[in-house]
């Protein structure tokens, strides 16, 4: 090899470390910012995959009847109960359950609190009530979606945390990935007998590689409740008619208002919550239907239970049928007018576009609710593995942390480099416009402010 060689071959050497310190440096500083709010994530997914055994448990004086029979009382009786024992309250929306031994779920509004009674469907009465945002499984729904502390703001904050897991997820398997001899040690399986920063680097490091495509797919199908993503996929559903269709009787004439049914309607499936709902027609002689009514239509047109009847809102709203089913297949939205009970819309699930599809099966992968318990205990073992990643990371980085050091990997020698990656990042950016935004943010943090204070510059230095 002649000194030429060997000096292209020191060249290209420097380069690939300096590539990996600055991956490295991403990959650090994200995980420093973000692990605490992907800790919160993980665990309260974790416990909130398996609502239906928890409040079953919690509230089965409430969920259960003790006694069947053959015949189950009118729900416009059951309703009524609700309306005479819940002075001043609005009822909203009636849930059918799909056994035999469940109450009914009536959703009303009382003096400005959303609340819900539980109906024995056999003879009417109520066997309790429950304040919803006071529900256990509420709690753990507003701390994984809004950090509890609700609002857009928390809402921005879980997306920005997860958009940069992905970030954490593709700059770890490239860390991840053996550049020197392959070995299974220290890769494919973690080095038990080592000690020290090497043991905890394989806990972290190894689980990461096996919970990779786990985890990503977690976050994907998180993804469409989110603001900014979220209004992205819904575009692009829109703009490439892969989404939901308005309407699948497309040859009725049908007013439409600008009302969404996620606004007005209980239980509406991700497809169909902001498809705008048609009107009522009012016309003179005509009295609206009652709510027996519009269960029978529900029977006729074979929704599958558990479904949900949510009322009409004001004199031109619409009764609306609507499951978010367990089966994907068997979600159902149905609009029908109050009046004569004309079904302005039925849309099901073999009506959506691909997109819609693919979204409606990856939220039910997400909730655990798409093949039974293996579902929740594959999402359950996801969620634990990313909470013992989260944690060996934090004891690996105290063991290499000095005093006054954030222990930061060290900056690249070549700038070149570190100009590359940054730029790969604001590509990942325009993907996910808040990861985006915030590269920009620290950026401009970082050159006019945290690079001016000396102090906190050899902290991160």
């Amino acid at each position: 090899m002649t000194k030429s060689d060997t000096k292209q071959s020191k060249t290209h050497t420097k380069q690939k470390k300096s590539f990996y310190q600055a991956v490295w440096r991403w990959h650090f500083y994200a995980g420093v910012i973000f692990a605490p709010f992907l800790l919160i994530l993980a665990i309260s997914g974790g416990v909130y995959l398996f609502k239906p055994q928890l409040e079953s448990l919690m509230y089965s004086d409430l969920y259960y009847v003790k006694q069947l029979k053959e015949e189950v009382v009118n729900p416009s009786l059951q309703i009524g109960s609700v309306e005479e024992t819940f002075d001043g309250s609005t009822v909203l929306s009636l849930r059918f359950n799909d056994s035999a031994d469940r109450t009914n779920e009536v959703n009303f509004i009382q003096d400005g609190v959303s609340k819900t009674a539980y109906i024995n469907p056999y003879d009417g009465t109520i066997q309790g009530s429950l304040v919803n945002s006071e529900k256990f499984m509420e709690v753990f729904k507003k701390i994984h979606s809004e950090l509890l502390i609700g609002g857009t703001v928390a809402n921005r904050l879980v997306e920005l945390a997860a958009c940069w897991a992905i970030v954490l997820l593709i700059t770890g398997l490239f860390l991840w990935w053996p550049r020197n001899k392959a070995s299974i040690w220290g890769t494919i399986l973690p080095r038990f007998r080592k000690r020290g920063r090497l043991f905890w680097r394989d806990m972290h490091a190894v689980p990461a590689f096996w919970l990779s495509l786990f985890i990503l797919v977690l976050i994907l199908t998180g993804l469409p409740w989110s603001g900014v993503m979220g209004d992205q996929i819904n575009r692009l559903a829109t703009s490439t008619n892969t989404g939901y269709p308005p309407f699948a009787l497309s040859f009725m004439e049908k007013p439409e208002s600008v009302v969404k049914a996620g606004d007005v309607a209980d239980d509406i499936p991700w497809a169909q919550e902001n498809v705008p709902v048609p009107e009522s027609r009012a016309a003179a002689g005509y009295l609206p239907l009652t709510v027996d009514e519009i269960n029978e239509i529900a029977h006729t047109n074979g929704v599958h239970v558990p479904y949900t009847i949510s009322m009409p809102q004001g004199e031109t709203g619409v009764f609306t049928i609507a499951t978010s089913h367990s089966k994907p297949g068997d979600n159902a939205t149905l609009h029908i007018d109050q009046y004569d009970g004309r079904v302005l819309t039925d849309v099901r699930y073999q009506d959506y576009g691909i997109l819609a599809k693919v979204i409606t099966l990856g939220i039910a992968l997400h909730e655990g609710r798409l093949f039974g318990l293996a579902n929740q205990l594959l999402g359950l073992i996801t969620c634990v593995g990313l909470v013992l990643i989260i944690i060996s990371s934090f004891i690996m980085w105290r063991k290499r942390k000095p005093q006054h050091s954030a222990g930061a990997p060290p900056k690249p020698s070549n700038k070149r480099t570190s100009k590359i990656v940054f730029f790969i990042m604001l590509t990942l950016g325009i993907l996910m416009p808040l990861v985006g935004l915030s590269i920009i943010v620290v950026y401009l943090l970082d050159r006019f402010l945290l690079s001016k204070i000396k102090r906190l510059h050899s902290w991160y230095a």
